[in-house]
């Protein structure tokens, strides 16, 4: 088999393993597998942690638990002296589902039970290796697009959610794009909850771990309503304050934009205040509003903000809830007010939203033929034409939007590590 012995400036492969059987049959994949018979060493993972801290780490790691009497805690100290990339995977004798699920959620790639299987073994190697020779960053940038859009409302009660729970809907299943749900409401977000669904804490552990952000995490972390929309909510207990710089927000963004084909984020206003870097990389934002005098208000302040500090970025200003007699503002005078045309004017339908909520699903889900459900579709039409280049919607600074497109699949196996590449002797 022509395989590659080295990836970039480091070893393709290595193993450490405590007993000989185990050497036998690991000396003898590696043979198949075309890597040096010799990078299977016959030592425990203290071992290797003491190797590993002042060499650099091979591509693919394997490391033997038996020996472990603390397996989480050993694989954490590995990952203090492993390069970020290497894809590790752990053997041991154990065969418990929560040591698995645990060893896993440290960022490994699998756990193998001893005595190893040759086959089995073969095609584990064999999926490793994959995740190095499938194309990555520049090679598939010309392939991989993707369009990001920030959902804000005006105040609260518009039905931001709702609309970004919607076209997050319309764009995975209507339009078959692989999309990513982010709700920023992290302590009293509704993402998940539309799609009756537990948020889980994938959330909470990124903001409390930044450095864990990665492909594998996201696919850990994320919730799934369907097989293109994957969802990242929270709800953080009240009397837990949000302590964070905005870090990891920009990273799981970025991760999105390595994996999914669009980004919807439901971005809370106070949000434009605290991480204003949030909508630096944003293609579309959806303002949402209220043909209300407070509408008016907020609307011209944020419509202002983002002009000011989000100039890329196209704009669709968005009224909701709007009422089939006579308002609070008419839509003129309101449009008057915020000196430029609505996008789009989505009718107040009390009966789809209550409709919505009993099913558990989003409210374009619930109620397709509804006259507010083809405005939603509109919407996410536009923000699809401006990601292709297209006006979109009437706009008034008329500015274009970077392409989207299909993404490529989430990363896996990559094992997260503090100990930087500069480290190594």
């Amino acid at each position: 088999m022509n395989t590659p012995l080295k990836s970039g400036n480091r070893d393709m492969f290595a193993a450490f393993v405590c007993d000989d059987a185990t050497l036998d049959v690991l000396r003898a994949a590696a043979i198949s597998m075309g890597w040096p018979p010799e990078k299977v060493m016959k030592s425990g993972l203290r071992a290797a942690i003491q190797s590993l801290a002042i060499t650099a780490s091979p591509a693919i790691l394997m490391v033997d638990l038996s020996e472990s009497g603390d397996p989480i805690n050993d694989i954490n100290a590995l990952a203090e002296v492993c390069e970020p990339g290497t894809v590790v995977i752990a053997m041991g004798q154990v065969n418990d589902v929560r040591l698995y699920r645990d060893l896993v959620a440290s960022g490994i790639q699998d756990y193998l039970l001893k005595p190893l299987s040759p086959g089995h073994l073969r095609d584990t190697l064999a999926k490793a290796q994959a995740i190095f020779t499938t194309p990555r960053g520049g090679e598939m940038a010309a392939a991989r697009r993707h369009i990001a859009t920030a959902v804000v409302g005006t105040r609260g009660g518009v039905g931001a959610s709702m609309i970004a729970t919607s076209l997050s809907w319309a764009l995975s299943t209507d339009n078959a794009m692989p999309t990513a749900l982010l709700d920023l409401d992290v302590h009293f977000g509704t993402g998940a909850l539309t799609f009756d669904l537990e948020p889980g804490r994938g959330l909470s552990d990124a903001v409390e771990n930044p450095s864990r952000i990665d492909g594998l995490f996201i696919e850990r972390a994320m919730i799934r309503p369907s097989d293109n929309l994957a969802v990242l909510s929270a709800e953080i207990p009240i009397n837990t304050p949000l302590l964070t710089d905005g870090s990891a927000f920009m990273q799981l963004l970025e991760e999105f934009r390595q994996s999914f084909a669009a980004t919807v984020v439901d971005l809370p206003r106070n949000m434009l205040i605290n991480f204003p870097q949030l909508l630096i990389d944003m293609q579309v934002v959806v303002v949402v509003t209220e043909l209300t005098l407070e509408g008016a208000r907020d609307g011209i302040r944020i419509l202002s903000w983002l002009k000011s500090n989000v100039p890329q970025a196209q704009v669709l200003v968005v009224a909701n809830k709007v009422p089939s007699g006579a308002g609070q503002i008419s839509r003129a005078d309101f449009e008057t007010s915020i000196e430029r045309k609505l996008s789009f004017a989505i009718p107040d339908d009390f009966k789809a939203a209550t409709n919505a909520a009993k099913l558990g699903q989003t409210f374009l889900g619930a109620n397709r033929n509804a006259k507010s459900a083809q405005v939603l579709r509109a919407i996410a039409d536009a923000i699809i034409a401006i990601g292709d280049g297209g006006e979109g919607a009437s706009q008034a600074d008329g500015s274009k939007g970077k392409k989207a497109g299909k993404a490529a699949p989430v990363r896996q196996g990559w094992f997260s590590s503090k100990k930087s590449a500069s480290a190594k002797s």
